[in-house]
């Protein structure tokens, strides 16, 4: 794993961890990204209401959204690849994804 980036929807902030209702999963989403990019991944994070240039320079997420709407975000890409899409990852992905990056950054190191 080199690169990781996220697209979510639209948000009040940079990561959807404010106001007087914040969504559980955002906070642990968060830990993730901070997790994954704390073993030298490149992390990206881009949120529709901040950064509507972001999705329109991508031409995949550009068309999912042309297509199917603001309900396909958050889209997840690791490497290039679209690995979720629609919703935000479960526990067992967001260690999955930890774990991977943890294994490229000891790969890399030996």
């Amino acid at each position: 794993m080199k690169t990781f980036v996220v697209y979510d929807p639209p948000m009040c902030c940079a990561t959807g961890v404010c106001g007087p209702q914040v969504d559980p999963i955002l906070p642990r989403v968060s830990g993730m990204l901070s997790q994954i990019g704390g073993h030298g991944v490149k992390v990206e994070r881009y949120n529709l209401a901040q950064q509507p240039l972001a999705f329109a320079q991508n031409l995949e997420v550009r068309a999912l959204l042309e297509t199917e709407g603001t309900e396909v975000l958050p889209l997840f890409y690791v490497d290039g690849q679209l690995v979720l899409q629609g919703r935000y990852p479960d526990t067992d992905e967001r260690s999955a994804w930890v774990k991977q990056a943890r294994d490229h950054a000891d790969a890399c190191s030996s």
